[in-house]
């Protein structure tokens, strides 16, 4: 996983003209890390050729980047970095079990990065952030931790691939998409029809047209790109932004806002000012 990362930071050090060394931080979001430990984030830093900078890895799921950011972005206005390079990577394919439809035609791999400077404008306006820990079965990996380690038993009974109850999922996912994203607009001081691009975690199309058809925000200002990728977890916001910006979708003051769900179960929602400089 960490060599799709790599790629990802590397792209994103050349589009903002920096050089390793001009992060301070790294973090990683994924749910699939080259190892337990250490952190993939320490050697996505060291193949890049940062010395001794902070990183650390951030396992979330889906909700990751978002996380990411709301943990990027309150290091740089607290004063503790200058700059922080988040990077959601995932390697799904590794535990997609493809005997399985109702998983099999969902996931896949991607990564994608960005990076957060201190200015003089402060560019986030508002977050959410929630987990409900009790019923992590509803979108889990049951083997691999503490609880329970791969075994023969567990590969005989392909406990080794992730886990999803698809309605129980989709329930959750919209209702919380839009609860989060309803929230942190309140914080803002704004209202939907202020939101120039809605970038939600691409999981699936049905729970993204749902969500924003409950916010009132028509599909145009709605990026979604599931339909060339497919779920890539934590790297799915970090991709979709970084094709809308090429796509030149963004301009100066524009109000955007992050959402995400995922595995926990976990959610998140950022409001964002976007600064073409920063």
């Amino acid at each position: 996983m960490s060599d799709l990362a790599i790629i990802a930071a590397r792209n994103a050090l050349e589009r903002a003209k920096l050089t390793p060394n001009d992060i301070d931080a790294y973090i990683v979001a994924t749910v699939m890390p080259d190892y337990p430990f250490p952190a993939t984030a320490a050697l996505v830093a060291t193949a890049l050729g940062a010395v001794e900078k902070a990183a650390f890895d951030m396992e979330i799921a889906c909700s990751g980047f978002v996380y990411g950011l709301g943990v990027a972005s309150s290091l740089v206005r607290a004063g503790v970095h200058k700059r922080v390079m988040i990077i959601g990577a995932e390697t799904l394919s590794k535990i997609t079990d493809y005997s399985d439809r109702s998983t099999a035609i969902l996931f896949g791999d991607g990564a994608g990065a960005a990076i957060i400077e201190r200015c003089e404008k402060d560019c986030f306006l508002g977050s959410e952030f929630g987990t409900d820990g009790s019923r992590p079965e509803v979108l889990y990996l049951p083997v691999g931790g503490s609880r329970r380690q791969i075994d023969a038993a567990a590969l005989d009974e392909r406990q080794n691939y992730l886990k999803m109850r698809g309605s129980e999922t989709f329930k959750f996912a919209v209702t919380k998409m839009v609860e989060s994203s309803q929230s942190v607009l309140r914080q803002a001081g704004v209202g939907v029809e202020d939101v120039r691009l809605l970038i939600p975690h691409q999981a699936n199309k049905r729970i993204i047209d749902a969500a924003a058809k409950q916010l009132g925000i028509a599909g145009d200002r709605v990026y979604i790109n599931i339909q060339d990728y497919g779920n890539t977890s934590a790297a799915s916001i970090p991709i979709a932004l970084s094709e809308a910006y090429e796509k030149k979708m963004l301009a100066h003051d524009d109000l955007i806002v992050f959402v995400a769900f995922g595995g926990g179960l976990s959610w998140g929602a950022i409001a964002w000012r976007w600064d073409e400089k920063h």
